[in-house]
């Protein structure tokens, strides 16, 4: 694919006698920061750099105003438990995310613990997470749901409602000016989070440079990325200020450049690489700055979303916290650019094009007309418009207490399926080569919330996955996540240990899950054992 685009792509770059670093972080994201800091724990003396093409770091997806959804946990987002064509709730997906939610929450208290990140009400605290629907079907739905999720450990706990009064307690600008007659219903979860990536990702920068553990390199463009005769990656980049460009040796390449790491990983020419496109997918937020407004709702309220529409657009009313301060925004509305990047390029889509993935491409195109649909309809949505679909959770909102601010831009996989062409997915994937010296994370949702999981993957298929089975190793990983290879939804006893280890830690509410009385004894003792 790189060959399309690159006429170099098939040079090999000869051999250096330059020393290589040990790691190349691309992308000062959520996810760079996470395996930059796992590594370095995990081996202090390795030599590493980062490179990121903006000013600032986290000013990307990672940003606090450009994440789609923050805390993402499968509480309250009801794309994650769809239904199944015999009716019943497929709740696995929501499990699994939970899941990984509790693994990122373990690494960001020992961060907090060793001192990395300062108090951690500066970027994760608690809101409620709620799912909210009005009509039969989704009711019949959403009780279903709660249900399926109450035979669910992880998700005890949950409480569901119809009782409109009870809903105005907790939801006053939901239900307020609402129509009487109409039937709505609600799930609320206690425990939910809100957290701010930016702040998180910038605490975690700081530490790795200012311990002189990392280099930080802003305004500093990659080029290109190739594999030298003797078997090291020659990452070339420019210094955007005096644009002069460097070859950077490196033992190992991370690409975690959000909606940049397809051309980046098209361009360093591994097999791996062949048959995955990128579809970009961008959004708005409504905001209201009316204090009045603001301190009515503390809540993330997710509705279902339009039929079409990807994930990241499934409607919210959501409280955040930034900067210390309450905030209420509302959406996203998608929109399309041809940017893989908020801050990219116009011409980045069609430069990914290239003969290894026409097809899948435009496999995924015909497939998935209802997107392009839903896309179209988005764009020319007026503020009217707009308006319309937040008093569907805001009944009585006024279009001057709101402003529309644009959000972050995600790239949406798709991939060469051998037997179905090309299908269009809305989760993560881990792409490296087979040495596993080159590593990059493609894909969007439910991204940050579950930086923590991912990166181990990372790890596990980087060459450095010999050195995780070591016994050093795997003791410094289970300090990091005391639950390392191990699941909390099955035992409950064991969940109760971890979630109030690191709830204590990171200031948040933990729910004491029952746990049988016969087996509680032999599940705590292995726990411990463990």
């Amino acid at each position: 694919m790189a060959c399309v685009v690159l006429s170099s792509c098939d040079k090999t770059p000869p051999a250096s006698s330059e020393k290589p670093v040990d790691v190349v972080l691309v992308g000062a994201g959520v996810m760079s920061a996470t395996l930059g800091t796992m590594l370095k724990e995990l081996q202090p003396d390795l030599t590493m750099q980062m490179f990121e093409r903006l000013d600032s770091v986290s000013a990307e997806s990672s940003d606090a105003m450009n994440n789609a959804g923050t805390g993402h946990s499968g509480f309250a987002e009801l794309n994650y438990t769809p239904e199944m064509p015999d009716g019943s709730i497929e709740t696995k997906k929501a499990v699994d995310i939970n899941e990984q939610f509790e693994i990122s929450k373990q690494f960001w208290a020992y961060q907090v613990q060793k001192g990395y990140l300062g108090a951690p009400n500066t970027f994760i605290n608690n809101v409620p997470h709620m799912a909210f629907v009005w009509g039969d079907d989704n009711i019949n739905y959403l009780r279903k749901r709660y249900a399926a999720l109450q035979k669910e450990n992880l998700f005890k706990g949950m409480v569901y409602t119809e009782d409109t009064e009870q809903l105005r307690k907790w939801i006053p600008l939901v239900m307020n000016g609402r129509d009487k007659n109409q039937k709505v219903a609600a799930t609320r979860m206690e425990i939910g989070t809100d957290v701010n990536y930016g702040t998180l990702t910038r605490s975690m920068v700081k530490h790795l440079t200012e311990t002189g553990e990392m280099k930080l390199n802003l305004r500093t463009q990659v080029e290109d990325i190739k594999r030298g005769a003797d078997g090291v990656w020659n990452v070339t980049v420019k210094d955007l200020a005096s644009n002069a460009t460097r070859t950077v040796r490196a033992k190992f390449v991370f690409i975690g450049a959000g909606g940049g790491a397809l051309p980046l990983l098209e361009k360093t020419g591994i097999p791996e690489a062949k048959g995955f496109g990128g579809v970009p997918v961008g959004g708005q937020w409504l905001v209201t700055t009316n204090p009045d407004i603001i301190k009515q709702h503390y809540a993330k309220v997710y509705g279902k979303a339009s039929v079409g529409s990807p994930p990241m657009s499934v409607p919210h009313l959501d409280t955040r916290i930034l900067d210390g301060k309450q905030a209420l925004l509302f959406g996203p509305f998608a929109t399309f650019s041809t940017k893989f990047l908020k801050n990219g390029s116009w011409i980045d889509l069609p430069a990914s094009v290239g003969s290894d993935n026409v097809r899948p491409m435009l496999q995924a195109g015909y497939d998935n007309i209802p997107l392009t649909k839903y896309l179209v309809q988005q764009v020319m949505l007026s503020p009217e418009d707009r308006l319309e679909t937040l008093r569907g959770y805001f009944p009585n909102a006024k279009l001057e207490d709101w402003k529309l601010v644009n959000a972050g831009q995600r790239v949406q996989i798709v991939k060469d399926d051998p037997k179905k062409g090309g299908l269009l997915q809305f989760g993560t994937e881990v792409v490296g080569s087979a040495d596993g010296s080159m590593t990059a994370l493609l894909g969007a949702s439910p991204g940050a919330s579950t930086a923590a999981p991912i990166m181990l993957k990372v790890i596990q298929k980087s060459s450095f996955k010999d050195k995780l089975e070591t016994p050093e190793w795997q003791a410094k990983m289970k300090e990091m996540v005391p639950s390392y290879g191990r699941k909390l939804n099955p035992d409950p006893a064991f969940a109760n240990q971890i979630r109030q280890q690191s709830s204590a830690v990171l200031g948040l509410k933990a729910i004491t899950l029952d746990v049988p009385a016969a087996a509680a004894p032999a599940t705590a003792a292995a726990a411990e054992q463990k």
